[in-house]
């Protein structure tokens, strides 16, 4: 999926929650619905893939950088 829809779509979601007139209960169960996909293992895990591939990313970047403008 493009990046694009994700920030239409997290765009969206604030917008709920701030003019939504579901009230306070409504947000609990938001955000413990939330709290409870961010904390599963299986997505702890794939965050730190995630970090450790941005970091190899950026090191080779770079490191191409370097190479192509020194």
């Amino acid at each position: 999926m493009r990046p694009k829809f994700f920030i239409i779509l997290l765009i969206a979601f604030i917008a709920y929650l701030l003019g939504a007139k579901a009230g306070t209960s409504r947000y609990k169960e938001i955000t413990s619905a939330f709290s409870s996909v961010w904390n599963d293992p299986k997505v702890k895990k794939a965050r730190k893939q995630a970090k450790k591939d941005v970091a190899k990313g950026r090191k080779l970047a770079a490191k191409q950088a370097k190479r192509r403008f020194s």
